[in-house]
């Protein structure tokens, strides 16, 4: 798992022209306590303080506070879980469907026999 790239954090700033900084709160995948990343884009460069950001896909963050990432920069723990659903009548990978499919399964509600 790779940590967020310059490249990356350029290209959100460029998405967010107006933002004089980026931050991701949110608990650290390590220890579980609360931690605010920030970027702040300075005349040498990117910095970030409170910890590390992790992006395994585009809208997925994971976040290490200062001591974890001290303690052990990778991130451990972390694996891709490949969700099967039906599909016109069998199992496949939910990442395999097509767009449209995809929006019907993020659509679907839950059901509750509880509810009657």
């Amino acid at each position: 798992m790779a940590m967020m790239t310059v490249e990356r954090l350029h290209d959100l700033f460029d998405e967010n022209p107006d933002k004089n900084a980026l931050a991701w709160p949110g608990k650290c995948h390590d220890c579980g306590c609360e931690v605010n990343v920030t970027a702040l884009p300075m005349e040498d460069g990117i910095h970030i303080h409170g910890g590390s950001i992790y992006e395994p896909t585009k809208d997925q963050f994971f976040l290490k506070c200062e001591a974890c990432f001290e303690k052990d920069s990778l991130l451990r723990n972390y694996q891709d879980c490949e969700v099967y659903s039906r599909v016109v009548g069998y199992l496949r990978p939910v990442g395999q469907w097509n767009d449209a499919k995809a929006q019907e399964f993020q659509d679907r509600g839950l059901f509750d026999k509880s509810l009657g």
